[in-house]
Order: C-alpha cells, then sequence, then structure tokens
C-alpha cells in the first residue's frame, strides 16, 4: 500500500529524540525540540504529562510548524486529541492507554500509531491490532518515566529484530556509553531522552549521536 511505504518512509531514521522539559536543564520543550532539529534530528516525539491540555497543545502546535520546516516526523504521545489537532504525522500509545483500534478509528489510515511492548507477545499483539511500529524496552534500567515497568534486556531486542516485521524503536535508558552495544544487537532506530534533552549542547549531542549511528551501519 502507498500509506504503508508512506509511513515506513517517515520512521527511515536512526534517531527518534523525545521531549522531557523536567530533565531539560530549565529551558522548555520549544526551545529543546528547536535544537533536535537544529541537530539534525527526523523524528520528534513530544511527550509531557505535567501540564495542562491547553498547554500542550500550544507548544504541540508550534513544533509541528518546525517539525514540517525541517522535514521531520512528529509523533504526540498519548494524547490522540491533540495529535489531530495539529496534524502530527503520528501518536504514540503505552500498554495502558486508549486502545489502538479505538485510536485508529480517530486518526483514519494516514497517522502513525506507534505502541510501547515489554515482551514478544505484547509485541505480536500490537501487530495484529495495527501498530505502525512498536517501540523495545525498556532496554536498560530507566527512570526517566514514572510508571516504567523493570528493564527486559537486550533479548527482546534480539528477538524483535529477528521476526518483528514493522519498524522497531529501541528505547529505555539508552545513552551514548552503550549505543555501541545497542547498534550490535540489530537496531535500526534507537530512542533517546535524558541523554539529549539534559545535554548542555543538543545540537552538538545530536551529532554525535548521529554519527555513531552512521558508523555501525
Amino acid at each position: 500500500m502507498v500509506i504503508t511505504a508512506i509511513k515506513r518512509r517517515k520512521l527511515a531514521y536512526p534517531l527518534y529524540a523525545i521531549t522531557a522539559q523536567e530533565y531539560s536543564l530549565g529551558r522548555s520543550n520549544i526551545e529543546v525540540a528547536r535544537d533536535m532539529l537544529a541537530g539534525g534530528v527526523k523524528i520528534l516525539q513530544y511527550r509531557q504529562k505535567e501540564k495542562s491540555g491547553r498547554e500542550k497543545y500550544l507548544e504541540c502546535a508550534e513544533i509541528r510548524k518546525m517539525t514540517k520546516i525541517a522535514a521531520a516526523t512528529f509523533i504526540v504521545n498519548d494524547d490522540v486529541d491533540i495529535a489531530l489537532a495539529v496534524k502530527a504525522d503520528g501518536v504514540h500509545l503505552g500498554q495502558n492507554d486508549m486502545p489502538i483500534e479505538v485510536a485508529r478509528e480517530l486518526v483514519k489510515e494516514a497517522m502513525i500509531i506507534g505502541l510501547s511492548t515489554h515482551s514478544p507477545r505484547q509485541a505480536l499483539d500490537a501487530i495484529t491490532r495495527g501498530a505502525d511500529y512498536i517501540a523495545i524496552g525498556p532496554i536498560f534500567p530507566t527512570q526517566t518515566k514514572k510508571d516504567v515497568c523493570p528493564a527486559v534486556g537486550l533479548e527482546y531486542l534480539d528477538y524483535a529484530v529477528k521476526n518483528v516485521t514493522i519498524p522497531c524503536v529501541a528505547i529505555g535508558g539508552i545513552k551514548l556509553h552503550n549505543l555501541q552495544e545497542v547498534l550490535a544487537h540489530g537496531a535500526s532506530c534507537v530512542a533517546m531522552v535524558t541523554e539529549i534533552v539534559s545535554a548542555p549542547d543538543i545540537r552538538a549531542r545530536i551529532k554525535k549521536i548521529l554519527s555513531r549511528c552512521r558508523q555501525s551501519t
């Protein structure tokens, strides 16, 4: 299908950057997103739990403009209504969020739907239910999310690389010091949060991450 090809192209990048204002050294999500895009990020997820719906909408509307100019894929975490309102490229859901089937009825086929998964069973379930990509993790222990589950390790990533036919994003505790290990296990896309947003120089950090990703291919 043409739409499937478009979605795959929008997800065909090695780095998936996620906002987290509480770890951003006092910088706003807008400032961080601007630096992410300037550094070369082509997939950007807006993740923000502790703000009102209005605040999140206004930030997403601004970031949507920025990602369009940068020809970057924009994903909104959890908030399907905001993703629709700002015409984002996609929405990312967790295991306890709105069911994929309900989200699909709202966003239709053109919008990307991603789902967090923590086991082979959840991966296969996500594919069956129509996810366009899945997040694999957390690979390593992480405290970025308050409701995070225990680390699943590299074994689940190994399984996904061999058996999952839709795009996969490795996530959870991935830093520069362990990035090579994740890439060596076959990850074609890695998600990073604090490794990017907590860097004093976000643009330089992204360039270093992308350089390592290119060296592994």
